[in-house]
């Protein structure tokens, strides 16, 4: 039987370092991170007396390109991992994978495998959705593996003897259920006696990519005011870890009705309402938060940020947060009642059948 697998491949300028990599998504597992694996294929005579270094840099750009002037910068870097790769330690601190084993077969003596770690608690790969009139590289975090000859790993790098490949560090979905979420919330009235009550329920926490879903809302008017309207929507929360006035909220699925309304004192209503996030119907909105993109190709609404513990969090990236919510309108006099339940948006886990 033959398998055919798809490996990455890009060179230095100058033709000398060659990288190749079997994938270029690597999944974070929240308590540790796939390692990142690659073969570099080096010319002998070149890299004679010299040395290969290779590292994984994590990129945020926090601010429009167009807007850096008078020496403002916004853009940060930070080196995750680095690894001496030439000359290779005499004992390696790492069995290669079937991918390595099988490039180094095929590319020769020249071949070097590696492997670098990204901690845990590492920022995802997150891209902010760019304005139709904004130009250069869009907000987000993003990350790269980098080869280069140099003296040392601080070494500046020659842009003749680097490689650099664009690679994502995903989160797929937790195969362990959460709770069905459910809230109940209640609003009195200052010269009026009773209370409206709204029960807000999702028939389950965990979201796929695409999937619908419903919020079931459960109304009971024990006051006398009237519910004129509901309005349900879905919110993607964005939190800019580096300011601390970074966080915002996008309206990413919305519906609103008067079915069942007026609801008059003494009145109940159950309702179901389905609503379905996508990046289909929010491409001329700036700042949604997509999944990382590695080419400006077909991506969607990036996924929800699972963290290990969510009151460490780390000061660089973006940590991105979803919740159905619905309002209850009673008039321009009486306010409004609102409840809100956050959930879980992700994509299902995919299986490597390459290790």
């Amino acid at each position: 039987m033959v398998y055919n697998f798809k490996v990455f491949k890009k060179c230095a300028p100058n033709g000398k370092i060659t990288l190749y990599m079997g994938k270029r998504d690597f999944v974070d597992h929240i308590s540790f991170v796939e390692p990142i694996d690659g073969v570099v294929l080096l010319d002998e005579e070149y890299v004679r007396g010299r040395k290969v270094f290779g590292q994984v840099v994590c990129t945020f750009r926090y601010g429009r390109e167009e807007d850096e002037v008078m020496g403002l910068n916004f853009y940060k870097e930070l080196f995750l991992a680095s690894e001496q790769i030439y000359p290779p330690p005499e004992k390696r601190p790492f069995e290669p994978t079937r991918t390595q084993e099988r490039l180094i077969k095929k590319l020769g003596s020249m071949a070097y495998p590696f492997r670098l770690s990204v901690p845990a608690g590492a920022p995802g790969s997150v891209t902010l959705q760019p304005g139709l009139e904004d130009e250069g590289e869009p907000c987000g975090v993003h990350y790269y593996v980098k080869l280069f000859v140099g003296d040392s790993e601080i070494d500046r790098s020659h842009r003749r003897s680097t490689v650099a490949l664009g690679i994502r560090k995903v989160q797929y979905a937790p195969e362990k259920k959460g709770a069905q979420p459910c809230t109940v919330v209640r609003k009195d009235f200052v010269l009026s006696p009773g209370q409206l009550e709204l029960e807000l329920t999702l028939d389950k926490q965990l979201y796929m990519h695409g999937e619908t879903i419903a919020v079931n809302m459960s109304v009971r008017n024990n006051s006398n005011k009237v519910v004129k309207k509901i309005k349900a929507s879905i919110q993607q929360g964005v939190d800019v870890m580096l300011f601390q006035s970074g966080q915002y909220r996008n309206v990413v699925a919305c519906v609103e009705t008067q079915d069942g309304c007026p609801l008059q004192p003494g009145s109940n209503l159950q309702k179901i309402l389905y609503l379905t996030p996508s990046l289909q119907s929010n491409r001329d909105k700036r700042g949604i938060a997509l999944d990382g993109q590695l080419k400006r190709g077909e991506t969607t609404l990036a996924s929800t940020t699972l963290l290990l513990d969510p009151e460490q969090r780390d000061a660089f990236g973006i940590v991105v947060s979803y919740s159905a919510k619905v309002k209850l309108y009673l008039g321009a006099l009486n306010g409004e009642l609102v409840a809100e339940l956050p959930f879980i948006l992700m994509h299902p886990k995919v299986v490597d059948v390459r290790e």
